[in-house]
């Protein structure tokens, strides 16, 4: 006799019964493999250079494609990730109406372009309307949405990742050929080690 399941018994890794999973609303879904915590790992790769910055190992990898290597088969990867904040600036309600404006004025600009396209008469003067008309309404919801914010931040800035090394990794089964292509290239690859 077997025992009708229950919502709470739900299917985990490792569970006996793999095989009787129900079926979806995309169809049978396949068991996870591995141990169950996300995909598994792919093919075992090689770094065959580490640089410093990223337009430096960019040029590796570019100077790979330009001699027909299967740079698919490749990856740029930043270690010792940083977040820097770079402060821009105080910003005032003021200083958010400007900033405000200007954004208003762009969008009514284009505004302006797609009726003046269509308009039969003064085309300038519809272009100007809408530039007018933007710069206000920008003006007003930047002045609005600072002043709404309390003065819990009152700066302008600018956000940017950063890795401190960059290493240009292979599939283990290409980096000889790729270790030879760098040797032509006249690079000296600080690190290759296998991951």
């Amino acid at each position: 006799m077997t025992r009708p399941s229950t919502p709470t018994s739900a299917w985990r890794p490792g569970m006996p019964g793999g095989a009787n999973l129900p079926s979806g609303p995309a169809g049978r879904p396949a068991a996870p493999g591995g141990d169950g915590y996300g995909p598994e790992a792919g093919r075992p790769t090689v770094t065959i250079g580490s640089y410093p910055d990223y337009p430096a190992a960019q040029r590796v990898v570019d100077y790979l494609a330009d001699n027909r290597f299967p740079v698919e088969r490749t990856a740029i990867v930043g270690t010792n990730l940083t977040l820097v904040e770079t402060v821009l600036g105080r910003m005032t309600t003021g200083r958010a109406g400007l900033m405000g404006a200007g954004t208003g004025a762009w969008f009514g600009l284009f505004i302006g372009l797609l009726f003046g396209i269509f308009t039969a008469g003064n085309w300038v003067a519809v272009i100007l309307a809408g530039l007018v008309i933007g710069a206000i309404w920008g003006a007003v919801f930047g002045a609005v949405t600072h002043a709404m914010t309390g003065g819990q931040r009152d700066f302008n800035s600018a956000s940017a990742l950063r890795a401190s090394q960059y290493a240009v990794t292979v599939d283990a089964d290409l980096a000889d050929q790729a270790r030879q292509l760098l040797g032509r290239m006249h690079l000296t690859p600080t690190g290759a080690t296998a991951r």
